[in-house]
């Protein structure tokens, strides 16, 4: 596989590369890339043959959208680039109006990131958290309209509940209008829970779904060891982070082990096989990957060429397998004999 092994996102006609370029680190202190080494990470991922690249109005207070916009238009991209952005978050403190998934914040974060991408438009604009306040089909037929107006040519969902994206999907579906297509979730070897409720949903809906994080914050890379002294290890994680402390724990530290036997075996390092792992998953188009260097990126890269066996696919699932959680666990062959009077009966998938 390869960067130019495109498929189309959920059920659309856009076409995007497995592997997405996430520009969060584009000029972020601390573990970021400066101007310069941002420039170098983007050139690296379009010459290899990406095409996607996933930005947000918020990275680095909009300074992350001004370097996208800059590359694109320096090179004469603008056709052949898959430019997303995001929406939700709060761009001005004190104003409730510079945030959220309201008709009235979607249109000036949109104008507002439209000029600093230097674009009439964009492909693929995400909401990028549930605001728990806006009704859905407000969000719906604002983003419609947006899709009408030619402004935006797709959007979809980033943190959602799953139940919030299946609505809007049914809603779109009944009433004939655009509808979103894809969802943006975290998903890792050591973050599986969206596949209870989000992917049977984004299956049943039409959505393609894009995992943020896959490496965990750079815990499934190995860059941390446990010791009697705690946690150490320089990164994401070392300072202050939106994840805190939650990636070290034991079940992690376990999945963690099993990474490092799979990755022995395979003679590729811990980075790479996370990867392969998660790009083998049913329903899942493309992972976005950050880096802060461009050597990091072409590591990512070489994901790529990994293919898992069967054993060490198992190795992996069983290490990193969710607890039963109610109701889930009641879905399981023997209550469907009991259900059909001890026959077993499978249904259309």
């Amino acid at each position: 596989m390869n960067l130019t092994d495109f498929r189309t996102l959920g059920r659309s006609g856009l076409l995007v590369s497995p592997l997405t370029l996430g520009t969060m680190t584009f000029r972020t202190p601390r573990w970021g890339s400066s101007d310069e080494v941002s420039r170098a990470i983007f050139d690296a991922y379009v010459d290899a043959g990406g095409n996607s690249i996933d930005t947000a109005n918020v990275y680095a207070k909009g300074r992350s959208e001004e370097l996208v916009g800059s590359y694109i238009a320096e090179r004469g991209l603008r056709d052949q680039l898959v430019v997303a952005t995001k929406f939700a978050f709060n761009t001005a403190p004190g104003n409730p109006h510079a945030g959220g998934n309201g008709r009235k914040n979607i249109y000036q974060a949109l104008e507002a990131s439209l000029r600093r991408l230097q674009t009439d438009y964009i492909d693929l604009y995400w909401l990028h958290v549930w605001d728990m306040v806006t009704p859905v089909e407000e969000v719906l037929q604002t983003l419609g309209d947006l899709v009408r107006a030619g402004k935006i040519r797709y959007f979809g969902f980033s943190d959602v509940p799953a139940w919030y994206a299946a609505k809007a999907a049914t809603l779109a579906q009944t009433h004939a209008v655009p509808s979103p297509i894809a969802m943006q979730l975290e998903y890792s070897l050591v973050e599986r829970h969206i596949e209870q409720e989000h992917m049977p949903a984004a299956h049943e809906c039409g959505l393609g779904v894009l995992p943020w994080s896959p490496l965990a914050a750079g815990f499934l890379a190995g860059k941390y060891q446990r010791n009697d002294a705690g946690t150490t290890g320089e990164g994401r994680l070392s300072g202050s982070n939106p994840f805190g402390d939650s990636k070290f724990t034991d079940h992690n530290w376990r999945v963690l082990d099993a990474l490092r036997a799979v990755a022995a075996q395979v003679g590729r390092p811990l980075a790479q096989v996370a990867l392969a792992w998660a790009t083998a998953q049913p329903g899942i188009t493309s992972l976005i990957l950050g880096a802060s260097r461009q050597e990091q990126l072409h590591d990512n890269l070489a994901s790529l060429d990994i293919i898992l066996t069967p054993d060490q696919l198992r190795q992996l699932n069983e290490a990193s397998a969710l607890p039963p959680a109610f109701p889930y666990g009641i879905f399981t062959p023997t209550v469907n004999k009991s259900i059909f009077g001890g026959n077993s009966v499978q249904g259309w998938q």
